[in-house]
């Protein structure tokens, strides 16, 4: 099929921040795009050749866009999965595939595909509601601390929070989750893998990530690791096996643990482009939302090398900042060596919100965690 310049349409549901650098890709290469997002602010509004007001939930506005296109993708994974699952069976080709999503939309499905598969994960308990965990804990079944997870619509640290005490449960949703058993780590790591539709497969090289103490979020994302080869090594090995277990055609974002005695238990996955890939826009040969376009039209897959060392740092609002966005001190951090802002397009900031992110790249890797430090102190987001 000719993609480029052509009557061929690519649909993509959700419209955030991945979308639009996703658009920068088919911008690049003359791919027709029409994007879904319920928000007519959406970052990707401005870059697509269509856009589409509608909820990504709802499954008749799903699958009459999706009817309207040749190739349906996301960029984010809380979709309706019933639409996507009919147009698949109506022939549109819909990637990643409905089945890989119904794994990972659900963290408690998530973590027992782990399981039935012999993938290394943390501990893990599935309540059907939060009060099944007070009634575990008050028999003994379920002990202090443990991480709560909400099992579906948690997003950049939204539905995780650490259990030390019952007072921490108050105010937490109702409905299904999961508590999972601390794991005492080294690193969190995280392997991105691209498979195209031929089945060819590529990984990433693993990337070390730096958390927020209070939002779990991520601060931020280093690559190469800071860690031994041979770790290295067994993350990418299971990171493959993860994605071939779940079979999908796109991007596979792996995050995990490094435990103290190096093992590599799987946290989570994403089936798109992620946070921990943003580096590669400027760090690596083939950035990873080229890569996701690559992997879905069934191109060949480009290098996932890097050139240089790479670090990102988010932007996240500031905490009692709510409303017009400014971004203070931005002319200092473009002053610095090798570093290139990236801003989402959101015009209201408030606390915690990803606003942007900031790459930077030097040939000596603790030379760009230095600098990142730097751009980390003197950016803000604030409201005006």
């Amino acid at each position: 099929m000719n993609y480029f310049s052509s009557d061929f349409k690519l649909g993509i549901l959700g419209g955030g921040q991945l979308g639009k650098m996703m658009l920068y890709e088919t911008r690049k290469w003359d791919v027709f795009t029409k994007v879904l997002d319920a928000s007519a602010d959406a970052p990707s509004r401005m870059s697509c050749n269509e856009f589409v007001l509608g909820s990504l939930l709802d499954f008749d506005t799903v699958y009459n866009f999706g009817k309207d296109v040749d190739i349906l993708t996301i960029e984010i994974e809380n979709v309706n999965l019933d639409a996507l699952e009919k147009l698949e069976d109506e022939g549109v080709k819909v990637y990643p595939q409905p089945n890989a999503l119904r794994i990972i939309q659900n963290k408690a499905k998530q973590k027992l595909f782990y399981v039935d598969n012999n993938i290394p994960t943390a501990d893990f308990q599935r309540f059907a509601y939060l009060s099944e965990i007070e009634d575990s804990i008050g028999n003994g079944g379920l002990k202090f601390p443990f991480v709560w997870k909400v099992a579906q619509f948690g997003y950049d640290g939204q539905g995780v929070k650490v259990v030390r005490s019952l007072a921490d449960l108050e105010g937490l949703p109702t409905g299904e989750c999961i508590a999972e058993t601390m794991v005492p780590f080294k690193n969190e790591l995280a392997v991105i893998v691209s498979r195209n539709a031929e089945g060819e497969i590529k990984t990433y090289p693993v990337v070390e990530m730096e958390f927020h103490p209070e939002a779990n979020q991520v601060e931020y994302v280093i690559c190469p690791a800071r860690i031994d080869d041979k770790v290295a090594d067994k993350a990418r090995a299971l990171a493959l096996k993860v994605a071939d277990k779940i079979g999908l055609t796109g991007l596979l974002a792996v995050e995990m643990f490094q435990t103290e005695d190096d093992e590599i238990l799987v946290n989570e996955v994403a089936p798109r482009p992620h946070n921990s890939g943003h580096y590669s826009i400027e760090a690596s040969y083939t950035n990873q939302f080229e890569q996701h376009i690559r992997s879905i039209l069934g191109l060949p897959l480009g290098n996932t090398d890097s050139k240089v060392a790479g670090v990102m740092v988010n932007l996240v609002g500031a905490e009692g900042h709510t409303g017009n966005v400014v971004y203070k001190n931005i002319n200092e951090i473009l002053a610095m060596e090798g570093v290139t802002p990236h801003i989402y397009g959101k015009a209201q900031t408030r606390p915690f919100r990803k606003m942007g992110h900031v790459t930077i790249v030097n040939s000596d890797l603790n030379k760009a965690r230095a600098i990142a430090e730097k751009v980390k102190e003197t950016i803000q987001v604030i409201s005006k």
